[in-house]
């Protein structure tokens, strides 16, 4: 089986589904998986990927797991563990139907609890698809030791991000051990918990698009930001202080990123577009706002590469703290094409007794948008863009 440990989830799924238990423990929610590569999947890859759905109700929150998440993750509350230790998967939240190569996957249930299927399901359908189809990774250790060494002579603090669209679970334990014994104190850590765990790093993440998403259909686009951006704060009272900024286009999150925001979140996440003109904006903004831009960051976190990360370092030149997330290009640059695929939330229901309400999110790029076409142009004229 793929996924064997509770934690071999992504940090952001454990910060976002406390703060759903506190605030919305009614709420409902659909997703949907988007394979944005249009990769054809094998015959027979949904009774495969069904098989490894179900085996997800036997992953549980094991003792050691939970003693690193109470020690390193502090800024969980202490009831919120027993939730974890209570928590079993539920296969039948997951629809998956196959039509030739056309993988769809549909789930929905309270969201408190269908927050972390997205990447264990991202990771399974990865690494699965890599099996049936007989390909094997390359060159592992040699690739991550040049990246890390690179990395380190650009003195880039960066992240592993990877754990979505990974080769496989052998892949990415490998890359993070070489990571850590060529990179030196420019690798901050990891977003995996299990890997943060397994290796004594620090787990690495704060909140997602769908945090954004979700506040749009309950609140309505206009105060999505805001209001999304005020509850987080009442749920961790400054820690995980990285705010997403490109949910509905980083220019109306600017516009809804208060004086009161930008002194207590510690910085930005760019996920989109241009790095080079968000580079310009977030610190335009800092600014303006009579605040050194050098104590706070950007962390970039979208397709990087090393050249990505040189071009935006040189640009940046000590001007605000850039760190970096990087992704599948750590643990999927193996030789192979890495699948394209998301699982996006389409649907939220803030109350039982309330109507499904559809979900969209936009972009720095245009063509990224994803929701029904009516409510993509309804949120760009709410929010004037």
């Amino acid at each position: 089986m793929i996924i064997n440990y509770f934690t071999d989830n992504d940090l952001y799924k454990f910060t976002t589904m406390n703060a759903i238990q506190k605030l919305y423990p009614e709420a409902l929610a659909r997703y949907r998986f988007f394979n944005r590569g249009e990769t054809p999947f094998p015959e027979g890859f949904d009774r495969r990927l069904a098989a490894e759905v179900n085996h997800m109700a036997s992953v549980v929150l094991s003792r050691e797991e939970e003693e690193f998440m109470r020690r390193r993750c502090y800024y969980l509350d202490p009831v919120f563990f027993d939730l974890l230790k209570g928590y079993r998967y539920n296969p039948e939240e997951v629809t998956i139907r196959q039509q030739g190569g056309n993988l769809e996957i549909e789930i929905e249930g309270p969201w408190y609890r269908t927050v972390l299927w997205e990447v264990p399901l991202l990771a399974m359908i990865s690494e699965l698809y890599y099996t049936i189809t007989g390909k094997h990774p390359e060159g592992i250790e040699e690739r991550a030791i040049m990246k890390a060494e690179e990395l380190k002579k650009m003195e880039a603090d960066f992240s592993e991000f990877g754990t979505r669209r990974r080769f496989s679970f052998e892949v990415q334990d490998r890359v993070i051990q070489t990571l850590i014994a060529h990179s030196g104190r420019f690798f901050l850590g990891t977003s995996n918990v299990y890997f943060a765990m397994k290796h004594q790093l620090t787990p690495m993440g704060t909140h997602p698009h769908e945090w954004f998403m979700y506040h749009a259909a309950h609140f309505g686009y206009r105060m999505a930001n805001t209001i999304a951006l005020e509850k987080w704060v009442d749920v961790y009272h400054g820690s995980l202080g990285i705010a997403l900024a490109d949910t509905f286009t980083s220019e109306a999150f600017f516009r809804s990123f208060t004086l009161k925001h930008a002194k207590l979140f510690d910085g930005v996440r760019w996920d989109s577009g241009d790095p080079i003109e968000f580079t310009e904006k977030t610190i335009r903004f800092y600014e303006q706002n009579r605040i050194d831009p050098r104590s706070k960051t950007i962390v970039y976190s979208d397709a990087l590469n090393l050249e990505e990360v040189r071009k935006i370092k040189q640009h940046v030149n000590g001007r605000i703290h850039d760190a970096y997330g990087i992704g599948t290009f750590l643990t999927n640059d193996v030789g192979v094409t890495p699948l394209n695929i998301v699982i996006k939330m389409t649907a939220a229901k803030p109350h039982p007794r309330f109507g499904w309400v559809k979900t969209v999110k936009l972009s720095d790029v245009p063509g990224k948008h994803t929701g029904d076409e009516e409510d993509i142009q309804l949120c760009l004229k709410m929010l004037n863009l």
